[in-house]
């Protein structure tokens, strides 16, 4: 009888707390107020490297369409050309490739792609908010391998991280 009245009392405390205790999650959209921000201004990014790194026009293309799909689909904030609440403009400074480890007959075996993006982050409705950082991403790739067999793929996946690092930064609070 004891255990009874036990576990009864545990399941209506367990009852009160899953219904008194919820959590709302939104994973599109961020943590924007809708109510003051309903712009944002992408500036295409153009391929400026600062290092003298190798330069792949299809990357601009890539990069600027992936940032600008990333806010339509997570977002419902309108794109503008000019003065929107939100503005983000920069310039893809990095395209490096590096070997990443040698074998035992001296030669590369892994080779290290980089991709770095320089952001600038305004926001006009709340200007501690700003920011100017860079972002990156890298993929590693057997050495065997022909690098222009393997880069769109390996844009494309870097593509999607450093978008989603800049999305997390700017709207996203994360």
């Amino acid at each position: 009888m004891k255990n009874h009245i036990y576990g009864s009392f545990a399941t209506l405390l367990l009852l009160w707390l899953v219904i008194g205790c919820t959590v709302s999650y939104s994973f599109t959209g961020g943590s924007i107020d809708y109510t003051r921000v309903k712009s944002i201004q992408i500036t295409d990014f153009p391929i400026r490297p600062n290092d003298g790194s190798e330069v792949y026009a299809p990357l601009g293309t890539a990069f600027n369409e992936g940032l600008k799909d990333m806010y339509a689909r997570q977002t419902k904030l309108q794109q503008v050309t000019t003065e929107g609440d939100l503005a983000i403009e920069g310039e893809i400074v990095g395209y490096n490739t590096t070997n990443e480890s040698v074998s035992a007959d001296g030669y590369s075996s892994k080779v290290r792609l980089t991709v770095t993006v320089n952001v600038r982050y305004t926001n006009n409705t709340n200007h501690e908010e700003d920011f100017e950082r860079q972002f990156s991403a890298f993929r590693t790739y057997d050495a065997t391998q022909n690098k222009m067999d393997v880069q769109d793929q390996l844009i494309d996946e870097m593509v999607k991280e450093i978008t989603d690092q800049i999305f997390n930064a700017t709207v996203a609070n994360w």
